[in-house]
């Protein structure tokens, strides 16, 4: 092996189950063979966020902040069944959530493609990335129910005591339901910043959709703070990009993405972000193929992870020692997407060179029919895949690293005519 890209320091963290297999031979294979990375590793597994009252995640979330750059595996986020179960000690949040709250930032999810793999919707020549809102809303509502008849109010009083807001919601006849959620100007903001960022970085058009139809003053805040912070500090350097900035109703917003090619950057609240990301990313094949990025409001500080969560089907499978036939694509584009910025904060050339050709890599063996049993569904359907027509997760990966091997070994000796 050649000379290794030196690489400035990359927070990894570890997660479980199935994702966590995966994690070391893309590491081994894909990537210390080629770069003299600075690693601060933080173990994320259940037992250990459980043995050190969940202290692990907040030094991880804190070591991101200090050196910019964090790349994820999948982690569990248990219920209570499962902290039963394993007997833990409390039912631990989630640890992305414990991270986006000590970062900020909005999380922005994009498709992979590649070209033979079939799209549900054929138009979306180009990906569609759903920058969410991770805060607040739905996600850290109060909701409970209504035992007997009574009123429901909703009350606001200031610290001060001097203004005080009191609506009756509902005079109840009879047993019901209420929910309570709320978000912030500050966070609200944060999200309007990185979105404008990430169109830029991208050199995408934004949109913003919400139910301003119908929730005139809530998601009416998003649409103005948005529209305000465009025309303050967005609207020079987009216009000199030759992109654009456009609010929409929800219903408007997906009449438009139906007819579109995609190519745009979708901003949207905290739960329909959620949904629709997973949406999307089925539509372009698999939720293996699409990558997650959380962009913080400083421009500078990112943490990658792949969507597909900890796959603990597979797991379960491989614990019995039976073959599985996991995608690795999202998390090796993880490494990518969190190494890519490393080598824009540090004017990394070369390491920007082997992010980029390790992600045409993945692709480019996907496109030369070599895939897991998930993407071979895609194309040929369920009923249709024979075990000859996709590869099993070591297998894939040592293929993966073979074509890497070759293609680098070609870039680096400046032949760049080798076809996978």
């Amino acid at each position: 092996m050649d000379r290794k890209i030196s690489v400035g320091p990359v927070v990894e963290m570890l997660g479980d189950e199935m994702a966590r297999v995966i994690w070391a031979p893309i590491k081994e294979k894909l990537i210390l063979p080629y770069l003299d990375i600075t690693l601060y590793t933080y173990d994320l597994a259940l037992e250990n966020r459980d043995k050190t009252d969940d202290k692990i995640t907040i030094e991880a979330a804190e070591a991101i902040k200090k050196y910019y750059v964090g790349i994820k595996c999948s982690t569990i986020t248990p219920d209570e069944n499962r902290t039963q179960q394993l007997k833990l000690k409390k039912t631990l949040k989630s640890p992305n959530t414990t991270i986006r709250n000590i970062l900020g930032g909005t999380l922005f999810r994009e498709p992979i493609t590649c070209g033979n793999i079939p799209r549900t919707i054929s138009r979306w020549e180009k990906p569609i990335v759903i920058g969410r809102h991770a805060y607040g809303d739905e996600y850290d509502a109060t909701e409970f129910l209504i035992p007997d008849e009574g009123t429901l109010t909703l009350s606001f009083v200031s610290t001060d005591e001097k203004e005080a807001i009191e609506h009756v919601i509902h005079k109840f006849e009879g047993p019901g339901i209420a929910l309570s959620m709320y978000n912030t100007d500050e966070s609200i903001t944060g999200f309007a910043h990185c979105s404008f960022k990430y169109a830029l970085l991208r050199n995408m058009p934004l949109y913003l959709s919400t139910r301003g139809d119908s929730l005139k003053t809530y998601d009416g805040r998003f649409k103005d703070i948005f529209e305000e912070i465009y025309k303050k500090h967005y609207k020079k350097d987009f216009e000199a990009a030759k992109i654009s900035y456009e609010h929409l109703t929800h219903h408007e917003m997906i009449a438009y993405a139906m007819k579109s090619v995609g190519g745009f950057v979708w901003a949207c609240k905290n739960y329909e972000g959620g949904i629709r990301s997973y949406v999307i990313n089925q539509v372009f094949g698999s939720l293996a193929l699409s990558t997650s990025v959380l962009l913080c409001l400083d421009g500078k500080t990112v943490q990658t992870e792949a969507s597909h969560g900890t796959v603990p089907r597979h797991y379960r499978l491989y614990q019995q020692g039976k073959e599985t036939s996991t995608n690795p694509i999202g998390t090796i584009f993880a490494w990518t997407r969190g190494l890519l910025q490393r080598a824009k904060l540090d004017n990394n050339h070369q390491l920007k060179k082997f992010a980029e050709t390790l992600e045409k890599v993945c692709i480019n063996t996907v496109e030369s029919g070599y895939m897991t049993k998930d993407l071979a569904i895609c194309q040929l359907g369920i009923a249709d895949v024979a075990r000859k027509d996709y590869m099993e997760t070591f297998e894939f990966l040592d293929k993966l690293a073979d074509n890497l091997r070759k293609v680098w070994s070609c870039i680096v000796n400046k032949n760049y005519r080798l076809e996978i």
